[in-house]
């Protein structure tokens, strides 16, 4: 134990006297940080709902965009009507941040948005047909659709009126507000998805992450001869498993403080984002300690196994081409938990869960997402912890094997068969 102590305390002092780790770390944070306090001094109220302009003179509170007392310039959009049926009215409530303008011909309006004088324009040539004038056309661009919903609404009330009809209770007949309340028993997925989306792919680039990191770290202590003074005064599983718990320490640090700073910087400012990011980062701590738990058990399982990969090889240039199996492996895991996210009550999500190789993703998504009973979680957990201990011994009993090897890479089969007549 005295070993592991010593072995650990070296490797964390690797990671945390490393500048690159503590700057990179630092300034992934604040950067999060700092796009969410955004809202507060830049205006975002196109995506947010939500405008800050500064700050009331006397009571030396925020203005919002309605309390503000200048109006902000509006777009300059010009029409042409060529069959009399377009109502002005119509168009002011359908664009309200647009102002119109009515165009003397097809060619000055033409010109107009030729020049950019004016942002867009139409031509009314009938009560059902119009033409669509813009310089560039953007793929968000909703001027048409909503053009057209003016359109029809000008089509019914002319032909209302030439009817005798009343269009306002035809409107109010067909228009008939309905009242529903949702009741969700238990998890509202449509809520849940997209953080849980996030948090596979987190969890996924830590494992790849530091997985690498540690394989590359024991072949570099092979092809320096670094390993032959270790392994002589400490033992194999003190040598991987202080690498393995440095490196989730480091991970937990590293995740811990970014995820940290940007979600606590969203609770700050969440009112400012008008909850456009609830989605991402709204997240609950209950599914954030499950992903915790889970994740790290994951990140364990892996490591120890990259390790046991690094050691099977002399040169670092040849550590992808030893964990190539692991990487397919964490590849197909992450690719099927994601496209599962949807159906997170399916068989091939369920079974996913109980596996060592992708309950770290899996069973934190149904936990969030789905209906999961407390001895599935059980299970999948004790299943998990047994399986970072075989990985541990295993990967310790591979890197004891392999340290003192040097050439050709080693074969995983060729490891296992030399483990086996050693029994």
């Amino acid at each position: 134990m005295r070993k592991f102590g010593i072995v650990l305390k070296y490797e964390l002092k690797e990671y945390f006297s490393s500048k690159g780790f503590m700057i990179i770390t630092i300034l992934i944070a604040l950067a999060g940080s700092v796009l969410l306090f955004l809202p507060r001094f830049v205006d975002l109220s196109g995506f947010t709902g939500v405008q800050v302009v500064g700050k009331d003179e006397q009571t030396g509170e925020e203005l919002t965009g309605q309390e503000q007392t200048g109006s902000e310039e509006k777009e300059l959009y010009l029409y042409l009507d060529e069959s009399s049926i377009l109502q002005a009215d119509v168009l002011t409530a359908m664009f309200p941040d647009v102002k119109w303008q009515a165009a003397a011909s097809r060619a000055e309006l033409s010109e107009a948005v030729q020049t950019k004088t004016a942002e867009a324009g139409f031509v009314i040539k009938g009560p059902t047909e119009y033409e669509y004038y813009v310089y560039n056309k953007s793929m968000s661009d909703s001027n048409p659709y909503i053009f057209e919903e003016a359109m029809r609404i000008c089509y019914r009330a002319a032909y209302s009126a030439a009817q005798g009809w009343k269009l306002d209770e035809i409107e109010a007949m067909y228009n008939v507000p309905i009242t529903g309340t949702e009741q969700v028993l238990n998890k509202d997925t449509s809520e849940n998805f997209w953080y849980c989306y996030v948090l596979v792919i987190i969890v996924f680039m830590l494992i790849v992450m530091y997985g690498q990191m540690i394989a590359v770290a024991v072949t570099n202590e092979k092809s320096n001869r670094a390993i032959e003074v270790l392994v002589t005064s400490t033992t194999s599983n003190s040598l991987l498993f202080g690498k393995v718990i440095a490196g989730a320490i480091g991970g937990l640090f590293q995740a811990g403080l970014v995820l940290g700073a940007i979600l606590l910087s969203y609770q700050v400012n969440q009112e400012y984002w008008g909850g456009q990011l609830d989605m991402f980062l709204h997240v609950p701590a209950s599914v954030l300690v499950t992903f915790a738990v889970f994740g790290l058990g994951g990140y364990l399982f892996y490591a120890f196994l990259y390790g046991a990969m690094g050691a099977l090889v002399s040169k670092t240039e040849d550590v992808s081409k030893s964990s190539s199996g692991l990487m397919v492996i964490v590849m197909a895991v992450y690719f099927f938990s994601l496209v599962q996210l949807n159906n997170v009550e399916g068989p091939i999500i369920k079974v996913l869960s109980f596996l060592p190789v992708s309950s770290y993703s899996t069973m934190f998504a149904r936990i969030a997402m789905g209906t999961v009973a407390p001895w599935e979680m059980l299970l999948s957990f004790v299943i998990l912890v047994a399986s970072i201990f075989g990985a541990g011994v295993l990967g310790a009993k591979i890197y004891r094997m392999g340290t003192l090897r040097y050439g050709n890479p080693i074969k995983l089969g060729t490891a296992l068969k030399e483990l086996r007549k050693e029994k």
